[in-house]
């Protein structure tokens, strides 16, 4: 029976699972732990330090934010993670942990793999992935596969430009306008506070508070422009929103109920776009890693 470890690098936490199985996997272990930011060798002692509590597995397959050159396993450029930027990280990492086999992979790309392996994405050949987190990651699926495209940053709708006016900067760029930490700084700014969890924010919205209530159509309507827009560019048969805030009900209905609403003065005959959750959620980066491990 085979064990693999599976690291999912976030912004802010760096979740792990070691699981075992043949065909099909089931996890023995998971866990989380904050990312480490400080320096590359820190970065990569953290993740060494959760295989060598764990040092009983065959493979490490890794997931984590960037332009990733996955075959070579090098890290081309990571905003969050500046340090890994020209990094063999497998490479490095296989160094650290004992010789295992070690993979690398963009996390939305591998969002993308879980759920088209065994997903909500199953039945489609052409798809749009959009990951909801500390930035908005994305992987746009072709015939099945992920499409890379020649620099390896297809997908990376987090750099795309808010609008037509709007210069090259970290405050006009989607993924810091329109990403679940964005969400969450803006409920704390109505709600006085200098932080609040995307728990307190939901709760909140379940109980109809109306200020959250706002804010959340507001957010959903940032969202639906984008997928509209993705939808006239790639044209795919169906997006899954993913990240922790793809388990909440009611952000996958509200993003649904804008897209009705652009959709209303969209011309006949271009298609409403399809919108699903995630099935894996918050741990489709996690299985999408292990699945990319297999198929190297």
């Amino acid at each position: 029976m085979r064990k693999l470890l599976a690291i999912d690098v976030g912004g802010t936490f760096t979740k792990y699972a070691v699981v075992t199985g043949e065909h099909f996997f089931e996890i023995i272990e998971h866990d989380k732990i904050p990312t480490t930011r400080t320096n590359h060798e820190d970065f990569l002692e953290s993740l060494t330090n959760i295989f060598k509590a764990n040092d009983d597995v065959e493979g490490l397959a890794l997931s984590m934010p960037g332009l990733i050159d996955t075959e070579q396993g090098v890290c081309i450029s990571s905003g969050v993670l500046n340090f890994c930027n020209g990094h063999c990280v497998a490479e490095e990492l296989q160094g650290m942990c004992a010789g295992i086999p070690v993979t690398v992979e963009n996390d939305a790309n591998c969002a993308a793999l879980a759920e088209v392996k065994s997903g909500s994405l199953v039945d489609v050949d052409d798809a749009f992935v959009l990951v909801f987190g500390t930035a908005v990651g994305g992987a746009f699926i072709h015939d099945g596969k992920i499409y890379r495209g020649a620099h390896h940053c297809a997908g990376e709708v987090s750099f795309t430009l808010t609008n037509i006016n709007a210069t090259m900067n970290e405050e006009n760029i989607y993924g810091n306008e329109i990403s679940a930490l964005a969400f969450q700084r803006t409920c704390a700014k109505i709600l006085g506070k200098q932080h609040v969890s995307g728990e307190l924010v939901f709760d909140l919205i379940n109980r109809n508070d109306n200020d959250m209530c706002a804010a959340l159509n507001k957010f959903a309507h940032g969202v639906a422009v984008k997928i509209f827009n993705l939808q006239m560019l790639f044209d795919p048969e169906r997006f899954a929103l993913g990240g922790g805030i793809s388990a909440q009900p009611k952000f996958i209905v509200a993003v649904q109920a804008q897209i009705d609403e652009l959709s209303k003065n969209a011309l006949p005959y271009l298609p409403r776009p399809e919108v699903v959750a995630c099935k894996y959620h918050n741990d489709a980066n996690l299985f999408g890693a292990l699945y990319r491990h297999l198929d190297k």
